[in-house]
């Protein structure tokens, strides 16, 4: 019997990865994946099937929205019977808030989704894209010696590094390795060869695989700063239509010792919104308990968010409330783990 080649499936969401120059206007337009191989002929070399989607039309990241995440997550589902895994090519500004989305959505799928970009266009002599794309591949067609996949989560490819998704944020425009993930080691580092951080990552589920994709974004972000008006603060906490605020604090968690503050946010609490606690900073984690100022805010009814990046935080927040919870459920949730994306104590 032949061995089974392993089936990669490439969706083409847009940006920068998938353009290529017009020979003769000299501008930039998006690469028919259909014709994949003519532009990227190293994908010869691999001894695995390539399918290929191309969203239509391309999008540029910065329009993502939770619809769009749901069209994505549901080719994935859709093609669960014909793929063994999924490299997404995707822009690079609101990758790591669609990695930590799909790594919600997708809960207890038992095959690798790896998103990758590049910040040179695929088409340019440079480019980047290259070479994520086909370290990508290799994340999401590698395997056991049994067969299961090695990377069964929803990653990110980017330079050497292989990230969970949704631990990661973007931290440069310019460089070549434009993610990092502050809190959490790399899954996997590709030198002359690929090396797996096997202790930290997530085996495959053993539930069955139940997709949930309804988002509600009636969330916002406050970031503090000296100076904050509270007519700020209490305007956007008064507003009827928003259910869920990410407060980005100082250092491990702190905000100004103001009685408006704490005010403010009880009596949205009572109102049953939920505001959740994030650190301004690149690394570290809120810790509530260790300064008077959040002590207070946790009095007043705030959640901690540990060491969530903005990205987990906002999409995390966004998806717990669209699965119909009630608050005290979804605050619960918020400092749980659901897919490795924050640091229990």
């Amino acid at each position: 019997m032949k061995a089974h080649k392993p089936r990669i499936l490439i969706i083409y969401t847009g940006g920068t990865i998938g353009m290529i120059r017009h020979p003769e206007t000299g501008t930039l337009r998006p690469l028919d994946f259909e014709n994949l191989r003519h532009h990227v002929p190293e994908l010869h070399e691999f001894d695995y099937e390539i399918l290929t989607h191309q969203f239509q039309p391309p999008i540029d990241s910065s329009d993502m929205t939770p619809e769009l995440w749901a069209q994505l997550a549901r080719i994935i589902i859709d093609h669960r019977d014909l793929a063994d895994g999924y490299v997404v090519l995707h822009g690079t500004d609101t990758m790591a808030y669609t990695a930590s989305a799909l790594s919600f959505m997708l809960r207890g799928l038992d095959r690798p989704v790896v998103l990758t970009g590049s910040q040179l266009p695929i088409g340019i002599l440079r480019t980047d894209g290259k070479e994520n794309l086909i370290n990508a591949i290799e994340y999401a067609a590698a395997t056991h010696p049994d067969g299961r996949p090695m990377v069964p989560e929803v990653t990110v490819c980017f330079g050497q590094h292989l990230y969970r998704g949704n631990r990661v944020t973007k931290s440069s425009a310019e460089q070549f390795n434009a993610f990092t993930s502050y809190n959490f080691p790399p899954l996997a580092t590709a030198g002359v060869n690929i090396h797996y951080n096997l202790p930290l990552i997530l085996p495959a589920s053993q539930t069955p695989f139940e997709p949930h994709l309804q988002f509600d974004n009636s969330v916002i972000a406050i970031t503090l700063f000296p100076g904050i008006r509270h007519q700020t603060i209490e305007h956007v906490l008064q507003m009827p239509d928003i259910r869920g605020v990410i407060l980005r604090t100082f250092g491990s968690g702190n905000a100004p010792r103001q009685a408006w503050l704490t005010r403010a946010i009880r009596e949205a609490t009572r109102e049953g919104k939920v505001v959740v606690n994030i650190t301004q900073c690149d690394a570290g984690s809120v810790a509530m308990g260790l300064y008077e100022t959040g002590h207070q805010l946790r009095e007043a009814g705030v959640v901690s968010g540990g060491d969530m990046t903005i990205e987990c935080a906002v999409t995390k927040l966004m998806y717990l409330l669209g699965q119909g919870l009630s608050p005290d459920e979804v605050r619960r949730l918020m400092t749980t783990s659901l897919a490795g994306e924050i640091t229990e104590e």
